[in-house]
């Protein structure tokens, strides 16, 4: 049995089994949650969109000043040989930079610290249980927590700062909900734990444009949607507008399409997932498997 088959890492140069892969106790991407970070789906043996996500992760980089050795070559090898070395087909792979450990210790200097890459996988993640979404997910609207303010944490460089969604998660589960959509302090949708959100009326499919991630499967939806015909809009998204919608459905790299049935009381399509939902999360599987869009993956065996 292949010993990396629960997980894999890239560290220094090394892969190693997950379960051996540490960062310092110091380390500013522990101690202050400063990481940018990305993760690409593994569909049957490839990356889908990997350019794409290299892209996004290589912005973050830069938008957070962080300095690494590796660069887009090399972080695109390491993620090729941690999922080689894994040998899994459908995967979740991440690529991390952290702050780091500071030359001097107590330093309140961020350029005092060593900054890092790092990488690892696992089998493939579902942020939303398919069992779950068979019926469609529900949504709680987070009530005593807002998004944390782009102009406070800029979300289009993926991060670690997930205070305002565990908080909200807490919120969501102790009322009975699979997941949390956060508004802003307008009033207006922006997004969840992982996940993009989406309202469709008629034949617009509309996504929060601020305070979001630019989200690759976001990307991906909205390029499904103008393949089928429909109209797309990004710009703000008024939670009663939201709630007013035909239907919505979330996106994610850890899952594809989300069909939501039930946002707070409100529900959707008599309980069952929408067309537009439905039609969009086969699509999505069936572009991971276009030529153009994967980077396959040679294993071992």
């Amino acid at each position: 049995m292949n010993a990396l088959a629960a997980g894999a890492a890239w560290m220094q140069g090394e892969v190693i089994p997950i379960s051996e892969a540490r960062i310092g106790v110091t380390d500013w991407g522990l101690t202050h949650s400063d990481i940018v970070y990305d993760v690409v789906p593994v569909v049957a043996g490839a990356f889908f969109r990997l350019d794409d996500y290299l892209d996004r992760f290589l912005a973050s980089i830069a938008a957070g000043r962080y300095q690494v050795p590796e660069g887009r070559d090399e972080i695109r090898a390491a993620l090729a040989a941690i999922v080689a070395a894994s040998g899994l087909r459908d995967a979740y792979c991440a690529m991390v930079v952290a702050r780091g450990t500071p030359r001097v210790p107590g330093t309140r200097d961020p350029r005092d610290c060593v900054n890092h890459f790092y990488s690892w996988v696992v089998p493939y993640v579902h942020v939303i249980r398919p069992e779950v979404l068979e019926a469609g997910a529900s949504v709680w609207i987070g009530k005593a927590v807002r998004r944390i303010p782009r102009d406070s944490v800029d979300p289009r460089a993926k991060n670690y700062h997930w205070g305002d969604f565990t908080a909200g998660l807490f919120e969501a589960k102790d009322a009975g909900f699979e997941t949390v959509l956060l508004c802003d302090h307008a009033g207006n949708v922006t997004e969840g734990p992982g996940f993009n959100a989406f309202a469709v009326k008629g034949d617009t499919v509309v996504t929060p444009d601020l305070g979001v991630l630019q989200g690759i499967t976001r990307r991906t939806a909205l390029e499904m949607a103008r393949a089928i015909g429909l109209k797309t809009e990004e710009r703000a998204l008024p939670l009663e507008e939201f709630l007013e919608a035909d239907e919505v459905f979330l996106s994610s790299s850890g899952g594809g399409v989300l069909p939501v049935t039930r946002v707070d009381d409100r529900l959707f399509g008599n309980g069952r997932p929408g067309p537009v939902a439905d039609r969009l999360n086969a699509l999505y599987w069936d572009w991971t498997r276009r030529p153009d869009l994967r980077t396959e993956v040679t294993y071992a065996d």
